[in-house]
């Protein structure tokens, strides 16, 4: 199998170990910068250019897409798409997982447990939201931030009213979450791919810290998950349509409460707290993609205009 790891940094853990992992089975794994791709459409005939070269010849790839590059590198992945080559996480998976609002109304209707959630346009009803999560204290997100930046706890009503009128001002666009006091600065991760767990740990937030990711400076230890958090677990990942996905969840006095589907998740936290080789799971799921039989493209009539395929109706 020829492999393509999209990936901005190649000497990254999550990359290397990716290569590392493909070519211990044997394949041969080329790594991609998606920015350095340049996109050639014409009719029947879409490709990439790639330093000079046209790509050619790949069985599948790896989108490990960053949030800052969500339009073109989903952009280069459906290009990929329309050239029928298989890929682990499909463009669309991703542009749902990356956009925070739209993500949780999919959970949401799908019957996903999640913290108590709202969002609003207006500053003017800033005070009636914060009761709508039970009050302060609040978790207030940006919606395109990342890895636990754009994160603030609000203590009270005063507090939290003041930062989001800030956001409001900065045109910014804010979630509004319940704080979940029982969960104690810890998170559960469960890792899944090709629809099974394949590993999951708990991120503990260093002392005085209420967010638990690792690049805040958490830590992570392996956890065996509950048959409901398995559940949920598999439930999120199955309702956005991702192929692989790190499933972040709180423990809650009502149940594991998802807080986000990264579709890019890192590896280097979940092998090292679980000993578990991740990334040969993903390289397996790539190989059962790649051999999966090519569907004849469908034809299509000059009256009506070809649509690129949403997997996963919103």
């Amino acid at each position: 199998m020829k492999l393509a790891i999209l990936s901005r940094e190649p000497k990254l853990y999550s990359t290397t170990r990716l290569v590392e992992a493909a070519e211990q089975r044997g394949h041969e794994a080329v790594v991609l910068d998606h920015l350095h791709c340049n996109l050639v459409l014409e009719k029947g005939k879409p490709g990439i250019i790639y330093e000079g070269n046209k790509l050619e010849g790949f069985d599948a790839i790896i989108p490990r897409i960053g949030a800052s590059v969500t339009f073109y590198g989903c952009a280069v992945v459906r290009q990929f798409e329309m050239m029928k080559v298989r890929t682990a996480v499909e463009s669309q998976a991703i542009v749902r997982s990356r956009d925070k609002l739209r993500s949780m109304q999919i959970l949401s209707r799908a019957g996903v447990g999640m913290p108590k959630t709202a969002f609003t346009n207006y500053s003017d009803e800033v005070p009636a939201m914060i009761q709508q999560v039970g009050g302060a204290p609040v978790i207030i997100k940006l919606l395109e931030g990342t890895q636990g930046l754009g994160v603030v706890l609000a203590e009270s009503a005063k507090a939290a009213q003041s930062v989001i009128e800030a956001f409001h001002n900065l045109k910014a666009r804010i979630i509004v979450q319940e704080f979940i006091a029982e969960s104690k600065g810890a998170d559960l991760r469960a890792f899944v791919v090709n629809g099974e767990v394949v590993g999951a740990m708990k991120r503990q937030g260093k002392e005085g810290e209420f967010r638990s990711n690792l690049h805040r400076g958490g830590s992570g230890t392996l956890v065996k998950l509950s048959r409901a958090e398995k559940a949920a677990a598999l439930l999120a990942t199955k309702a956005l349509g991702l192929g692989i996905a790190g499933v972040d969840m709180l423990q809650s006095k009502r149940g594991p409460l998802v807080l986000e589907v990264n579709s890019s998740p890192g590896l280097e936290g979940i092998e090292k707290a679980t000993g578990l080789n991740i990334a040969g799971k993903i390289i397996e799921y790539t190989e059962q993609l790649s051999q999966k039989k090519k569907s004849k493209p469908k034809a299509v009539t000059t009256s009506t205009p070809e649509v690129l395929p949403d997997t996963q109706a919103d």
